[in-house]
């Protein structure tokens, strides 16, 4: 990048910091009460973000085996989704969803009365834009309440840095975080994974990743909502509510190959463009091409799209110097994962696999549930954190076309939302329209030190 950033954090630094942080809080939290449910209680769960994603966890969390739970309320910024999405999990769940209006809560501090609605030990699902999961996960851990947050957890270096602060904090008060990478709790890769680190590909040599889409892009708005409710509502087209497309999208597969790998990327550079665009006016690109590099030199190559009519493609893959594998094949449920002897993927060079493979959207849910009721050790925010960061290295590479290190975008002073928690259904929204009508743009090459 063209310009310094504020001095702060390695990325060793930040890593070990953490961990030593992570640790001590862990020691701390033994000589304070236990914050868990027994294993006869029902888990009470309050759902904040009452989208796709966010109705799809709740599901998970009422169809777990491992002890009964009871959906108490929901919130959201949208009255129809509210009342929506209550509809249909009680015609799925009946009994267990036990929301009367009075616990169907509607504006920007919905997520505090639905969180208020819970005892220590329950759970609090947080599905909304990412721009808000660290206002959340605070009130969340001064309540004592355990959380499953939906990827990504954060979109800059300033909420990233929160967030890590956050997650110890919850380890403080032996509080269970799960966050929604689910891959990580897919058996098949956890199969794969111990594979690759017994040698059976050999040393890792390069990673491959793919996600063509189609068009996610915004118009202008339409009359009849306001603008913050507009950003929010298409959060995709906004870096400041999810990161846009970028991170939303494509975290799954960097973070999968990260994995595979056993370590996080120091630097991305990334070629991108806006094509044919219509009455577009969001802020993402179309396409990008980035060329992430881990500490030892080794590469990963991700492409993703997003352009109506091209070919799709939803993949990841790993080479090594004795063989190949296959993360996720067409999709993240079912992986089909595989491991060949050469890198043609040929079936007649089969080695392994694909072996069966339970839902893992579930499976993240029976994990966290257990963890809760065995009181076992379990907390994936510091990694959510990690994980969305390295995201938002390769979306800022891209926006402003430069090479961008882990310790730059750790320590860059552009925080996207800065007052995010002070929103109301009646402020401005943080990104406003130009005069000429459109929204602002990254530029890459223009705008050398910031996104936009």
């Amino acid at each position: 990048m063209s310009e310094p950033t504020k001095s702060g954090s390695s990325r060793r630094e930040f890593l070990k910091n953490t961990g030593r942080i992570a640790a001590a809080s862990a020691i701390a939290g033994a000589v304070v009460p236990r914050v868990h449910a027994a294993e006869n209680n029902t888990i009470q769960i309050a759902l904040i973000g009452c989208g796709g994603r966010g109705t799809g966890a709740a599901s998970q969390a009422l169809s777990t085996q491992a002890g009964p739970t009871k959906l108490v309320a929901m919130a959201d910024v949208f009255e129809d989704r509210v009342t929506g999405r209550y509809d249909s999990l009680k015609q799925r769940f009946g009994d267990q969803v036990d929301v009367p209006s009075d616990r169907l809560f509607v504006g920007f501090d919905g997520y505090k009365k639905a969180m208020d609605c819970l005892k220590p030990g329950d759970v609090a699902i947080f599905a909304t834009p990412p721009a808000f999961r660290w206002v959340h996960f605070t009130y969340a851990i001064e309540k004592g309440l355990n959380v499953f947050m939906e990827k990504p957890v954060t979109v800059d270096g300033p909420t990233t840095r929160r967030m890590i602060e956050l997650a110890a904090e919850a380890d403080k008060k032996n509080l269970k975080v799960g966050v929604g990478l689910m891959v990580r709790h897919c058996r098949g890769r956890q199969e794969l994974k111990k594979r690759i680190e017994d040698g059976q590909i050999g040393e890792i040599i390069a990673l491959r990743g793919y996600r063509m889409g189609s068009w996610t892009g915004a118009g202008p708005k339409p009359e009849g909502i306001s603008e913050l409710l507009y950003q929010v509502q298409r959060f995709h087209s906004f870096i400041w509510a999810s990161g846009g497309v970028y991170n939303d999208f494509y975290i799954h597969q960097i973070d999968e190959c990260s994995w595979m790998k056993g370590d996080w990327p120091v630097e991305a550079q990334t070629l991108g463009g806006r094509h044919y665009r219509g009455n577009s006016i969001d802020q993402n690109l179309d396409t990008y091409s980035v060329e992430y590099t881990y500490p030892d030199g080794t590469k990963l190559f991700y492409y993703g799209r997003n352009m109506a009519g091209c070919q799709g493609g939803f993949a990841s893959y790993v080479h090594g110097t004795k063989g190949s594998a296959v993360i996720s094949t067409s999709g993240h449920h079912p992986g089909r994962v595989r491991i060949y002897k050469g890198h043609n993927f040929a079936k007649e060079d089969l080695v392994w696999g694909p072996p069966e493979e339970p839902n893992p959207y579930q499976l993240e849910w029976d994990d966290l549930m257990e963890a809760i009721r065995q009181d076992k050790p379990y907390n994936e925010a510091k990694r959510g954190a990690e994980s969305s960061m390295v995201s938002s290295l390769g979306r800022m590479a891209g926006h402003t076309g430069q090479t961008v290190t882990f310790d730059e975008i750790l320590n860059h002073e552009h925080e996207l939302a800065p007052e995010v928690d002070k929103l109301t259904m009646d402020s401005p929204a943080p990104l406003q329209l130009q005069a000429d009508g459109t929204y602002p743009q990254p530029m890459p090459g223009i705008i050398k030190n910031r996104e936009y």
